[in-house]
């Protein structure tokens, strides 16, 4: 992934955003929520802009940043790929199906592939145990998944 480059446009976007909340502070999650879904992550040049333009302290901004789990510093592939870790997921193998995403991408758990297409990200529940193994793909839910059915769910996504 090239390094993240704030220039005008980007910038531009981002005070857009925060005057549609009116620069309030209390109003930051919102902003995140939207300057994420415009750039696709929340890298440090960004949160210092968002504290200024809301008038609160970078920590603050970052602490909530690294706090959500909806919110990321890095970025993520085309198509992020979560793998549900939670009590009823793990116990019916999602830990055997991670392994096999991790093995057919050649990507580690927080990292994203060659071609910006995939990255890996692990959660502690997606609330749809009753179809545990659960895995993510964007907002695409694969409930029941198997070991053997990652090389299928992959090819949806080969020509996109």
């Amino acid at each position: 992934m090239a390094k993240f480059e704030l220039n005008t446009t980007k910038k531009q976007k981002i005070i857009d955003i925060c005057e549609s909340f009116g620069n309030k502070s209390s109003e930051v999650i919102n902003v995140l929520h939207g300057v994420q879904g415009e750039l696709g992550y929340l890298p440090a040049e960004v949160q210092e802009l968002i504290a200024e333009r809301l008038h609160m302290p970078v920590s603050q901004v970052y602490g909530i940043v690294s706090f959500y789990s909806f919110f990321t510093m890095e970025p993520k592939g085309k198509y992020p790929i979560s793998i549900c870790l939670g009590t009823a997921c793990h116990v019916r193998g999602s830990d055997k199906i991670l392994e096999e995403f991790k093995r057919q991408l050649g990507i580690g758990v927080g990292q994203t592939t060659s071609d910006d297409k995939f990255s890996i990200d692990c959660l502690r529940c997606v609330g749809a145990c009753g179809l545990a193994p659960v895995v993510l793909v964007g907002d695409r839910v694969y409930g029941r998944m198997t070991v053997d059915k990652v090389k299928d769910v992959l090819a949806e996504y080969a020509d996109k």
